[in-house]
């Protein structure tokens, strides 16, 4: 980076959003008398009677846990989508009295001001161990493996479904990020139609393809290559770096190196690529300021429409909020709510501190 850009405010292009924001590096080190975080709590059983996630348990819907000892999958007792009604299909109640089906009684507005559709899908959680106090850090790698390979069949499975076209894999870790648990695990929600975020990078990866003949990521992760500066790490599959419109102060992006879709695509040995800087990753974050690192994680993919798709490149966001120590959180509140995103610390110098941390994890 120039040296005005590395001292200076000024602004960077998303080109995956078509979206600016505002880099104020001079900012990093004001003082801070803000909101002051919990640290989360370091140790925690193997097995938590009052957890709803652990082997054996009663969910809140009154479900119990099987005695699994790998990955379980279970559609979300609480669902923010819900199946379509079929016809001749009665909805059916779940937990609470909420209907497995979803048969919504929408109305059609004569002004154009008031659009409303239904939307059906599948909500599944996704427990990545039995342990109740481990994290994707802590997990052996055959079991960060094992998580992969079970992606990769949930999105096999909902894929394939003519009601599904787009299924979008998320991890919530830790309270400062939503997660309502702390046992092992992620959510999947599976849409009828294609959600807000990944709609916005088909549509600047297809502009981008048809002018450049080259999907956007494909063509950005060679220049990141060259460049090298904000690359934290990779093996012979997949490269994890800050990208240079990083918002979140140590955001990360994980970029396979050939070009490919969606999940279901990567290989065997791809697959344990993953699996290898996931871990590696997650574990610097740990070891960042030696605490379980929050974050939320979403796996960007090519719909599943029956489309090939060829602007899209799979890809991984991790948004974790620490900015300066296991306490003081990025807030995105005031001029980010209201006018554009807008960070302190440089992707530079995030990617630098990130690359500077040990691949073990802190005791």
């Amino acid at each position: 980076m120039s040296e005005y850009s590395a001292r200076s405010p000024h602004r960077r292009y998303n080109p995956l959003t078509g979206e600016w924001l505002l880099v104020s590096p001079h900012r990093a080190t004001r003082p801070w008398l803000g909101a002051v975080e919990k640290v989360p709590q370091a140790n925690r059983p193997q097995y938590d009677p009052q957890c709803y996630l652990c082997p054996g348990n009663h969910r809140a819907s009154d479900t119990v846990n099987p005695p699994y000892t790998g990955i379980f999958v279970f559609d979300n007792d609480f669902p923010a989508l819900l199946p379509p009604v079929r016809t001749g299909q009665h909805a059916s109640k779940g937990a609470g009295g909420l209907p497995l089906t979803s048969a919504p009684p929408l109305h059609a507005s004569p002004s154009p001001l008031f659009r409303v559709a239904p939307e059906a899908g599948v909500c599944r959680v996704i427990c990545f161990s039995p342990r109740h106090d481990l994290s994707l850090a802590q997990l052996p790698l055959e079991q960060i493996q094992a998580v992969v390979d079970t992606w990769i069949a949930q999105c096999q499975e909902l894929g394939a479904r003519d009601d599904i076209h787009y299924v979008q894999l998320f991890e919530n870790r830790g309270e400062m990020m939503g997660a309502s648990n702390p046992h092992p695990h992620g959510q999947l929600w599976a849409n009828e139609h294609l959600p807000t975020e990944p709609a916005k990078e088909q549509h600047h990866q297809l502009a981008y393809l048809q002018e450049h003949d080259v999907p956007l990521l494909v063509n950005y992760l060679e220049a990141e290559q060259h460049e090298g500066e904000r690359v934290v790490l990779q093996n012979d599959h997949f490269v994890c770096l800050v990208p240079f419109w990083a918002l979140w102060p140590f955001e990360v992006l994980v970029l396979p190196k050939v070009h490919i879709r969606r999940i279901v695509d990567l290989n065997s040995a791809q697959r344990n690529g993953l699996a290898d800087v996931l871990k590696r990753l997650v574990t610097r974050y740990d070891n960042m300021f030696e605490v379980p690192f929050p974050y939320s994680m979403g796996v960007h993919q090519a719909p599943y429409d029956g489309e090939q798709h060829e602007e899209w490149q799979l890809h991984l966001h991790f948004y974790p909020p620490l900015l300066r120590s296991a306490t003081v959180r990025k807030f995105m509140v005031g001029y980010e709510m209201l006018a554009q995103p807008q960070r302190d610390l440089t992707a530079e110098q995030a990617a630098e501190r990130l690359r500077a941390l040990s691949e073990v994890r802190y005791a």
